[in-house]
């Protein structure tokens, strides 16, 4: 337990510095690259607020997921994450990946059945099936974090 007390500073460090990031990209970057992108091609300017909209909604989820990763490193540094404190936490975790998957599969489907070039359906065919493995994965960990804190509680009962 002692390696993962000590990776929990740089950790949360590099959680800070990532969420920073994606504040910048949430309110300037993307909403001015689709602007820029409906200047640039008229024909698809009916797209940039949706395409916004979506886009920031996938940024929000990795923010849920980095604010309770925060919480959840938490828990590790005071030694209390087999407790049934950490599971509401993994919660979101799964809950904002369920969330991205439903618009990503969205997305994939409209531009699946809108495409005339089979390179961007198959990276979002990609992406589908990277956050599918993520949440499954998350699931299961889930279930793993359940188990160990039904044994550590069982333990903690017997002594």
């Amino acid at each position: 337990m002692l390696t993962a007390q000590r990776a929990v500073t740089p950790l949360r460090a590099f959680l800070v510095l990532l969420f920073a990031v994606l504040v910048l990209f949430q309110t300037m970057s993307l909403p001015g690259q689709f602007a820029h992108m409906a200047r640039e091609d008229p024909d698809m300017a009916y797209l940039r607020w949706p395409a916004t909209a979506v886009t920031v909604f996938w940024v929000l989820c990795v923010q849920v997921v980095i604010v309770c990763t925060w919480h959840l490193l938490t828990l590790v540094k005071r030694d209390r994450i087999f407790t049934e404190a950490s599971l509401r936490w993994v919660d979101g975790i799964v809950w904002a990946v369920a969330a991205a998957w439903v618009v990503l599969v969205g997305v994939f489907l409209y531009v699946g059945f809108n495409a005339d070039d089979p390179g961007l359906p198959l990276l979002l065919f990609l992406l589908v099936t990277g956050v599918t493995v993520l949440g499954l994965l998350m699931v299961v960990l889930r279930a793993l974090l359940r188990q160990a804190t039904t044994l550590r509680t069982d333990m903690e009962a017997v002594i």
